[in-house]
């Protein structure tokens, strides 16, 4: 029978016919439309076929008015073992009902492990955990992805310098590298300290070399600060040279500011979609509608439901709606030339050593065109300018 899957899921039983004309009575079955398959014979007066489940009516008829006998010798069937598993309910309830603890147990978070972390800092991530919701008992497709739990991680622990977040069935594990790890002495090869760009010198401290300038002297780049070549002359010997010449340094940023701008902000306002999601087929479980926000932004999780140590080809779905809204800035002349002074000072203060500082500024030229504030901006900065040259021997 080539429909052996439709005739499965529709429900078939296997009969005996035994008597006299038993071929007449298969000729029967056939001109009144009964579908019959498998005939075996299996004596002169006897033979076995199947019918479908929902031939037996018709076939009631035919053998009253005919000289055999039938039994139903065999069943099978969707529709049968939908009535065995009536008759086990029992049974079936306490398999589903195990499985579908087995499955809620494998996507709970049942340890967390901290390696490479000191007990201080190892309560402070555990604290920090606790407050993002990373804890055992919780459902872990109601959690912060890995990438979102180690940021997370790295910018509110001081601590720490870096961590890394793996999760491994129903355990996070949580690799800890701290800060203020101690440091092999660094190796110094003789060498001179020389200027980096040119400046007047404001401040010296030298612990190593023989300074060859002093504080206001005006120096260039690439000129010797200090000289790795100590002692008097026929008894020198060469060193690195240590130390930190600080001097004024002149730095030019030119910057602009528009008047006006349009962009984009999020209101606050949002709606989240939760949907189980078989294959490629959805099933929406909690907010249904369409978003009620004009313009919006979309984002999507999905995370994967786990059976033990394997992943299913279900998993759980949220998409989060977040409403904004185009929002138009507009500056005055002398609201742009503050913003755009307070933006170049921010980026160069992004360029300069910590133990830099900026010492003065001058608007050395300024124009508004084209709905544009344009500066041009000098500043007078105090930073260590020094580099370094090898010595070798020599020199």
């Amino acid at each position: 029978m080539k429909n052996g899957w439709l005739n499965f899921f529709s429900g078939s039983v296997k009969v005996s016919v035994s008597g006299k004309g038993v071929e007449r009575l298969v000729n029967d079955c056939v001109r009144n439309d009964i579908i019959i398959w498998e005939v075996r014979k299996q004596s002169d007066q006897s033979i076995t076929f199947y019918i479908l489940l929902k031939d037996i009516s018709k076939i009631r008829p035919i053998v009253r008015h005919s000289d055999c006998k039938l039994r139903f010798v065999g069943r099978k069937g969707i529709p049968f073992l939908i009535k065995k598993s009536l008759l086990n309910s029992g049974f079936l309830i306490g398999a589903l009902l195990f499985l579908a603890i087995i499955t809620f147990m494998s996507n709970m978070v049942w340890g967390i492990q901290v390696e490479g972390a000191k007990p201080e800092t190892e309560y402070l991530l555990r604290k920090e955990l606790t407050e993002i919701g990373v804890e055992k008992g919780k459902l872990q497709f109601l959690l912060a992805d890995v990438e979102s739990i180690q940021r997370q991680l790295t910018n509110n622990i001081d601590a720490i310098t870096w961590v890394g977040v793996e999760l491994k069935g129903t355990t996070y594990h949580f690799r800890v590298v701290e800060k203020n790890q101690p440091e092999k002495p660094e190796f110094i090869s003789p060498r001179h300290l020389t200027a980096k760009k040119k400046a007047i010198i404001t401040d010296m401290f030298v612990e190593e070399g023989k300074p060859l300038v002093s504080v206001n002297d005006h120096v260039t780049e690439g000129q010797v600060l200090v000289s790795g070549i100590i002692g008097k002359e026929g008894q020198t010997e060469i060193v690195p040279a240590r130390g930190k010449i600080f001097g004024e340094t002149w730095y030019k940023s030119d910057v602009m500011v528009e008047l006006t701008t349009e962009f984009n902000v999020f209101t606050g306002n949002y709606k989240d979609k939760h949907y189980i999601k078989v294959w490629n087929w959805t099933l929406p479980i909690w907010g249904f509608g369409k978003p009620e926000f004009l313009t919006y932004a979309t984002e999507k999780q999905e995370k994967a439901i786990r059976f033990l140590k394997w992943n299913l080809p279900i998993s759980y779905n949220k998409i989060t709606f977040r409403e904004n809204e185009e929002v138009e800035r507009k500056y005055s002349v002398e609201q742009a030339r503050e913003v755009a002074k307070e933006y170049a000072r921010s980026e160069l203060e992004d360029l300069l050593d910590d133990d830099a500082k900026i010492k003065g500024e001058k608007v050395l030229r300024e124009s508004t065109e084209n709905g544009k504030v344009n500066l041009s901006i000098h500043y007078q900065v105090i930073e260590n300018i020094v580099t370094s040259i090898p010595l070798v021997q020599g020199d």
